[in-house]
């Protein structure tokens, strides 16, 4: 099977750590940028390093752009750059274009000339930390749809000690346990007491949810509101 070619374009903070961590996951990366300190910087770490103007068809035509299953515009210094950018990624022909939002008004051009997908790193991690002071107890969540989320919580207080079907958990908040992480004592190689963790990823309703379990839940994301304490 062909191995999947990924294009980043723009070199900033994130455009550089993609790049870098496409190519561990074994995925080619060409990485482009206009500064060359920062294109020598990352050519040891991924396919192809290129100093390129990205305004320039000719150029982005030349390095093969047309030639990539994915191309991530990551141009964060000028919304003009990474707008002309896209428009010349997609006139190659590529399939799957990612950009880099800077506001929403960025956004809602990438997406009329062509953006597959856009992300807006700045305001997801603003979202991830209101989200952590205001429910303390979600460690983690993924988007799964429009409708749907993936969270991790920290097992309420009030269900310790019961099970599954006990707890009334999916009744009271209709969502979904689809595993428990739980942190299980033992003696380690110097003999001492140490906690290891075990995940259950096939509980069943008679499994007991104890302290410190980690909840993986699905559920709409209204019924998930309703779970941090939302609504």
């Amino acid at each position: 099977m062909k191995k999947k070619q990924y294009a980043v374009i723009g070199l900033g903070t994130f455009g550089y750590d993609v790049a870098v961590e496409l190519e561990k996951k074994g995925i080619q990366v060409l990485a482009i940028d206009n500064d060359s300190e920062i294109v020598n910087k990352i050519s040891a770490f991924v396919t192809q390093a290129l100093i390129a103007d990205a305004t320039d068809e000719k150029a982005m035509e030349d390095a093969g752009i047309a030639d990539c299953d994915t191309v991530i515009v990551s141009i964060g210094e000028s919304i003009e750059t990474s707008i002309l950018s896209t428009l010349i990624v997609k006139e190659l022909g590529v399939k799957n274009i990612i950009v880099k939002s800077a506001s929403s008004w960025h956004s809602k051009v990438a997406a009329k000339i062509g953006a597959n997908t856009i992300v807006y790193p700045e305001f997801e991690m603003a979202k991830k930390l209101v989200d952590g002071i205001r429910s303390p107890n979600i460690l983690e969540q993924i988007e799964l749809s429009k409708e749907y989320n993936l969270i991790e919580v920290v097992a309420p207080k009030e269900i310790w000690g019961k099970t599954i079907k006990s707890s009334g958990f999916r009744n009271n908040y209709g969502v979904n346990i689809i595993a428990i992480r739980k942190q299980i004592p033992f003696i380690n190689d110097d003999g001492q007491s140490d906690m290891k963790e075990e995940i259950n990823m096939v509980p069943g309703p008679e499994d007991e949810i104890d302290q410190n379990d980690i909840l993986v839940v699905v559920g709409s994301k209204e019924s998930l509101a309703k779970l941090k304490g939302d609504k």
